[in-house]
């Protein structure tokens, strides 16, 4: 493998090399042309001289030139605010020079691109000169090998992944392990070897869950990177070979065509009608038409407007082409801006060595006690040292009781409280928690890249979304066609845009009558659709037209919608626009094949679409009826060119202005019959005089699911914005569609509501603040304009997902509170920069994202609260029983540090996973986001702890002493390690306190799967009477029968003999199980008029976000 460049800045220039690290390997700049390895040159670094290829030493960059290197999105200067958000992540402390590095290297490389020529400066052969390689026969197999060797893979140097030592190190750098570690040592040190054998075998049970999700989790992100490698068709020794496209090196002749994702940067030899769609880097929407024979003199080119290069990471969409790869891996356009956006840390060398030592000690002790990690985590961590304080706090109080004489069972019993405080198994019973919900997701269509999103998803209370492929289903329709008669047909209901088949044609004539016609039911077509007028029409947009479509090639179907037969998958290739216009002509039959058969016509002449023009024609000629043009275009590109009256043009300019303001984009469809003897290569000349056909106006269509997911995330609180490349009407249109903007929304707020990006970026920062809430569409957005939008949000306290799929979405992405990139259509670098990936672009699958959020926040509530009252319960029977002495004054323990043990890893544990797998509640989407600055310690849940824990450890110090003094105030002698006769009421006591605590534990998992409900009505849309109560406890059948295992597992820890003497302290009972029973119905009672208290006082509402300004 080639050597890896991770560190490379954004124009080639290695970070490492500013840094004081030479690299001697560095591919050259792209900007310019390198020099091909050969036997008499050896250094290929892009910054020496090589008259091969043109190149010289760069000259240091001026302080001018310097300052004009800001990062290039969309080719405009990013502003400093957005500048700083790439160079900074949440999980790292980043230096402020970072970008003035990655600036200074790119400035360095551009710097040397002034001294060479950029390829697209030069004429194509020229550049296949400078780069050794023949344009026709490409490289030899030996010299590719060569360079590959040299240069390094053609691959996107993305995230390397995290070391095993580093999951590792992850498990064990936690408040909570560095605790039950102290608990082991200490454990030790007094001999009492089963529990120090007990919290060993916990901790080595948490750091290897912990350890293998990562694991895993680690390995799935690295597989998404590495998904099956694409393939090329490269010239390797004059023959076309298929290979690994990151095999591709610089000077590689290779072909692409229609369909094909562009391997690398490539300077185009030759093409036929190339178009490619470069939304991921540029954020244009309409594909670009390329021209290899275009000679663009100068440097600063913007990349848009190279049309005689394309790009890795875009799409071909149209016509095919040979070209020389000029770039590969980091050093493309897309590898810049990946270079770009990573972050370094850097240490301040001339700070003082005292003051470097204080912050490496404070770092490292942060990492150790898990205060870097998640806020859940962090949280959890400063929660664990808040009970690590507490349990010295209590072994204190334990030792002052016994008048500070520490012996072998005070140092014991103060222990046994110290570890009754801490839930032993919080962090596995945490991690298969996140597993299960990571797995959930990844069922919904949601890869979790970084685990933090999913605590956090849950708290999103805005939501700036993407248009297309969204939204939208990224494919166009044609929506609307008026034809020259003054007929019009409207395409609606369609789920499909690719199936002629998909919706409704609704037919209006020319006095208004309307009837509605569904492709591929021929007995209801209209004599409209046969009329000459739409027959000329419908021939026009199928023959003036490089899109294919077709259905599967198992189906029996035929590529027109006149013979369809049952339901299959219909694909297509081409630009949007195309197929939009293919598929719509495919619905009355007349697909470009079939009408190319039926009337024995072939193609003559093809004028392809220029930008210039903005038009496109071909000739088509039969035997019978001679030549005929066909040409179809942007309305002011055609108007002037058809036989209209002016009055005829008023009308159609009129209907054209009418279609775009319902968002439609307008294409203006015209032919002419050909006279002999016509120059078919004279565009001018035959495209003129021509008869207009009709227009046909096309959109987007909304998903079909979209409509929903946008009223779901209203009704829980979450305002849905969209924020687009596209035009500022058609946003609009489909803004309504989808809900996003209501419908008896008055005029006069439209201006507030809705605003192009120019608006936007105009206003100053107070002036935005100053709105009374931030835009819900926003038109022709530029990358800054997205950042932009999430500052402001954050301004009003806002918790936002931004969703993006070009690279240069990458800086909103990683300034956002939750950044979400598309799978299917999304760049690298993108899903890179993104916290979760989407794998099916849709934006349903976000709001399933935020509903596993809001379930995994309420269940980690849930199995919490389970566990810390369960944690405090036996803090109080510990404390208070410090009352009951024996012969010799000395305390007995209610509970032996083994059933404390059992209680807390075994009952508690699996009851707490039980509760981890919880359902989603039907309300969880009708209720606000909770506070993501509060978490899950709410004062409701840590309320409900000290109440549940209170009613729990004052029963099961009532059931201790009901039979520790069933017999009289004798509680024997010496019985917390051995047993003695003068013991056995004791060890009775011990057991019947063990049982209740057991039995309480199981009875409370039931009783928070709802904070305030009733147990015997938690599910009144579901179930009601007297029945629904065992419905209720069966719904989650893991919690259902981690209870039951729970209820069953107590029996033999109290019965079976020398076992239950022996290592638990205890003895069986018989009558004491009325206690038992007694102490469950009276806990049972307690916990219901306690939630009925909540209920009728409203305590205990749903955590909810604190007011805050609309955003």
């Amino acid at each position: 493998m080639g050597k890896p460049h991770s560190s490379s800045s954004s124009n080639g220039q290695s970070l490492g090399s500013v840094e004081g690290i030479t690299d001697l390997d560095e591919p050259p700049c792209s900007g310019q042309l390198p020099a091909a390895p050969n036997s008499h040159n050896t250094n290929l670094n892009p910054t020496s001289a090589d008259p091969a290829g043109g190149l010289a030493a760069p000259t240091p960059p001026s302080s001018s030139h310097v300052k004009s290197q800001s990062s290039l999105l969309n080719d405009k200067p990013l502003k400093a605010s957005a500048l700083q958000s790439i160079s900074s992540l949440p999980s790292a402390t980043v230096s402020e020079n970072s970008a003035t590095l990655i600036s200074s290297a790119e400035s360095a490389c551009s710097a040397a691109s002034t001294a060479g020529s950029p390829p697209h400066s030069l004429p194509a052969l020229d550049v296949c000169k400078d780069l050794q390689t023949d344009p026709e026969n490409g490289l030899s197999a030996a010299e590719a090998a060569t360079r590959l060797q040299r240069w390094g893979l053609n691959r996107m140097e993305l995230t390397k992944g995290t070391s095993k030592l580093q999951i590792l190190m992850r498990q064990i750098s936690n408040s909570l392990t560095v605790v039950l570690v102290l608990v082991t040592i200490l454990s030790f040190s007094i001999a009492d070897y089963v529990e120090a054998s007990v919290v060993t075998a916990v901790i080595l049970f948490n750091i290897i869950i912990g350890y293998w999700q990562d694991s895993r989790a680690e390995s799935q992100m690295l597989a998404l990177q590495n998904l099956a490698s694409s393939t090329s068709t490269a010239i390797r020794s004059g023959q076309p070979v298929e290979i690994k496209s990151d095999t591709l090196v610089i000077g590689d002749i290779v072909r692409i065509s229609v369909g094909d994702k562009v391997p690398a940067d490539i300077r185009l030899v030759d093409g036929i009608n190339l178009s490619a769609d470069e939304a991921i880097l540029t954020g244009e929407s309409l594909p670009i038409s390329k021209h290899a024979d275009r000679i663009l003199p100068g440097h600063d080119i913007p990349l848009g407007d190279r049309i005689n290069l394309v790009y890795s990471g875009t799409v071909i969409t149209r016509g095919r082409a040979t070209g020389v790869v000029v770039s590969t891996g980091m050093q493309t356009e897309v590898g810049k801006i990946a270079a770009m956006l990573r972050t370094r840390k850097t240490v301040d060398k001339t700070a003082p060595f005292s003051e470097r030592f204080v912050r490496s000690f404070k770092t490292k002790g942060r990492s150790i006690l898990g205060l870097d990690g998640t806020p859940l985590q962090n949280k959890l961590s400063k929660f664990a040292l808040l009970l690590f304080g507490l349990a010295v706090s209590l072994v204190i109080i334990v030792f002052a009781v016994n008048k500070f004489d520490i012996n072998g069972e005070v140092l014991i019993y103060g222990i046994c409280v110290g570890v009754a405080v801490i839930p032993e198994s919080l962090i596995a019973v945490l991690t298969l928690t996140f597993t299960v919900a990571a797995r959930s997701m990844s069922s919904g269509n949601v890869i979790v890249r970084n685990k933090a999103s999913l605590e956090a998803v849950g708290g999103v209370t805005n939501i700036c979304s993407d248009k297309t492929g969204t939204l939208t289903q990224g494919r166009m329709v044609t929506r609307k066609v008026w034809l020259a008669g003054n007929a019009s047909a409207t395409v609606a209901d369609v789920t499909d845009p690719f199936d002629p088949t998909s919706g409704t044609v609704n037919w209006s004539d020319s006095v208004g009558n309307t009837v509605t016609s569904i492709p591929g039911q021929s007995e209801k077509r209209l004599s409209l659709s046969h009329s000459e007028d739409f027959v000329k029409f419908s021939q026009a947009i199928s023959l003036c037209n490089n899109a294919t479509v077709n259905v599967n090639k198992d189906s029996d179907e035929s590529s027109s919608a006149g013979n369809t037969v049952g339901k299959h998958e219909w694909t297509a290739t081409g630009e949007p626009t195309e197929i939009a216009l293919q598929v719509f002509a495919m619905r009355f039959g007349r697909s470009k094949a079939e009408v190319l058969a039926n009337h024995n016509i072939s193609l003559a002449k093809e004028h392809p679409f220029d930008s210039t023009v903005k038009r496109m024609s071909v000739v088509y000629s039969s035997p019978n009826t001679g030549s005929t043009i066909y040409a179809k275009g942007a309305l002011e590109a055609l108007l002037p060119l058809i036989t209209s009256s002016d009055a005829e043009k008023s009308v159609i300019s009129a209907q054209a202005d009418k279609l775009a303001s319902e968002g439609l984009r307008v294409l203006c469809v015209a032919s002419r019959k050909i006279n002999p003897g016509e120059d078919l290569e004279s565009r001018d000349g035959i495209e003129a005089n021509m008869e207009f056909l009709g227009l046909a106006g096309l959109y987007d269509p909304p998903r079909p699911e979209t409509r929903g997911a946008v009223e779901q995330c209203l009704r829980a609180g979450i305002q849905v914005h969209m924020v687009t490349g596209d035009h500022v009407k058609t946003a609009t249109s489909i803004a309504y569609e989808v809900g996003i903007l209501p419908k008896s929304l008055p005029p006069s707020e439209i201006g507030t509501k809705v605003m192009a990006a120019s608006a936007f970026d105009g206003m100053t920062d107070d002036e935005v603040d100053a709105l009374h809430a931030l835009p819900l569409v926003i038109g022709r957005c530029t990358p800054q304009t997205k950042v932009r939008m999430l500052q402001a949000m954050h301004r009003r306290n806002a918790f936002c997902i931004m969703t993006g799929d070009g690279v240069n979405d990458s800086p909103a992405l990683k300034q956002s509170d939750v950044g979400i990139a598309m799978g299917m259509r999304g760049s690298d670098v993108a899903k890179e920069a993104a916290d979760m990936v989407l794998t099916d672009d849709n934006f349903a699958s976000i709001v399933t994202a935020i509903r596993e959020g809001r379930r995994l926040f309420d269940n980690i509530q849930k199995f919490l609260l389970h566990l810390l009252i369960s944690n405090i319960a036996q803090v109080i029977l510990l404390l208070f029983g410090l009352a009951f002495k024996d012969h010799d004054d000395t305390s007995i323990f209610p509970l032996s540090p083994l059933e404390i043990l059992w209680a807390n890893l075994i009952t508690s544990s699996f009851l707490a996973v039980g509760l981890g797998m919880e359902a989603a509640q039907e309300d969880i989407l009708l209720r606000p986001p909770q506070d993501l600055k509060v978490g899950v310690f709410t004062k409701d849940l840590i309320r409900d702890k000290f109440i549940y824990g209170t009613f729990m450890g004052g029963l099961c110090l009532a059931a201790f002493t009901s039979v520790a003094y069933s017999s009289g105030s004798d509680l024997g002698a010496d019985c917390n390690e051995n047993y003695n006769s003068s013991c056995d009421v004791v060890y009775r006591a011990r057991s019947t306190t063990y049982a209740t605590l057991s039995f309480l534990l199981l009875v409370t998992a039931w009783e928070v799967k709802h904070f305030t409900r009733s147990l015997f009505n938690m599910d009144p849309t579901e179930w009601t009477g007297p029945t629904a109560v065992f419905k209720t406890v069966r719904k989650n059948r893991m919690l259902f029968w981690a209870v039951v295992a729970g209820f069953i597992a107590t029996f033999p820890v109290i019965y079976i003999p020398k076992f239950n003497e022996k290592v638990f302290k205890h003895h069986s009972i018989t009558w004491e199980w009325g206690v038992v029973v007694g102490s469950v119905v009276i806990y049972v009672g307690l916990i219901e008029a306690w939630k009925a208290v909540k209920r009728r006082f409203k305590l205990g509402e749903p955590a909810s976000m604190p007011l805050m300004e609309k955003a």
